[in-house]
């Protein structure tokens, strides 16, 4: 391992990123527009909607502050794969992709799982962790245009169809 790259900052995905970063000796990359909420985790309350749920994820869930060592952007090389801008469920929310096999790490873009009853499935993220759906739309419909061979999310199984992708992509609202 060489560094900790988060595509976006939620407790979920920062909880542990100080104690991984300290145990591993190495650097923390988060997307630039994240920054902020990675070096000072109370910040992520205040992008959130309100909702009794982030109430208890943001509890239980959240970890300590930690420098960011690289601000990710669009066009960055993190590991042969590129940086791609996919704000809405996060400001600073970005997608990895690797064109030469067609591989997508997308996040929490889509979730491959309800997170609250872990029934499988491809769908958009609850909307009380994502304070722009609409903005999140445009990103999973970006995403969809690539034609990925394998999509690999923050939640729920790799998805080897990309037929599913874009159906659902096709069936948003906006």
């Amino acid at each position: 391992m060489r560094a900790h790259a988060l595509t976006h900052v939620h407790p979920d995905h920062q909880g542990a990123s100080a104690r991984v970063c300290r145990a591993y000796g190495i650097p923390f990359w988060v997307p630039e527009r994240d920054v902020a909420k990675a070096e000072d985790p109370q910040l992520m309350r205040s992008e959130q909607p309100s909702h009794p749920i982030n109430t208890v994820f943001f509890k239980v869930m959240t970890g300590p502050p930690h420098h960011v060592d690289r601000a990710l952007k669009e066009g960055d090389d993190v590991a042969g794969f590129t940086v791609l801008d996919t704000p809405g469920h996060s400001i600073g929310h970005v997608s990895y992709w690797r064109e030469s096999d067609r591989v997508l790490v997308l996040g929490d873009v889509l979730n491959n799982m309800d997170v609250i009853t872990m029934v499988p499935g491809l769908r958009e993220p609850k909307p009380f962790f994502t304070p722009d759906p609409a903005e999140n739309r445009r990103s999973i419909r970006r995403l969809a245009e690539l034609e990925p061979a394998l999509v690999l999310f923050g939640h729920g199984a790799p998805l080897r169809d990309h037929g599913k992708l874009s159906e659902l992509a096709e069936s948003l609202p906006g």
